[in-house]
């Protein structure tokens, strides 16, 4: 029986700001206690969240996912803890080698809730935008709010 749709869905706003996508992946979460309800609570961030590899393996940064409000002393768990991420080898592979580049980073994007009830991270693999990227995209951003105003 499939399990009811959740609309928990944390972005990092930020990162889109920031940095360009070039590619981008769903990634599995391994959570510990309690992490999975404050996350289906809506208690998490990804503000300054990114990815690094630690032995071959893909670690996020900086993610805080709050201690859950009914647990007990023995369930808590460090809300800005290194979680690791699920994915293929083959994905992994590919990522550790673009890191290497200059200017290339993963970032954590959006977090949330599957449809088979698991914590999915999206992630982006990303090069830092100049100072005139910003503006480019904030002047993209103005002109489209101006077209949505004016009824086009």
């Amino acid at each position: 029986m499939p399990k009811a749709k959740s609309n928990v869905e944390i972005k990092n706003r930020r990162a889109s700001f920031d940095y360009e996508f070039l590619e981008t992946y769903t990634a599995g979460i391994v959570l510990s206690g309690t992490e999975i309800k404050s996350i289906r609570a809506g208690k998490a961030s990804l503000v300054d969240a990114f990815c690094y590899f630690n032995n071959g393996e893909l670690y996020v940064k900086n993610m805080h996912v709050a201690e859950y409000l009914w647990s007990s002393s023995w369930g808590r768990h460090d809300p800005r803890r290194d979680r690791k991420l699920l994915l293929t080898r083959k994905e992994l592979n590919k990522l550790q080698r673009a890191v290497k580049e200059k200017g290339m980073t993963i970032v954590a994007v959006k977090l949330y809730i599957a449809q088979n009830g698991y914590a999915k991270l999206l992630i982006a693999l990303a090069r830092g935008k100049k100072e005139y990227d910003k503006r480019q995209s904030i002047k993209e951003k103005d002109l489209r709010r101006e077209m949505d105003r004016s009824g086009y």
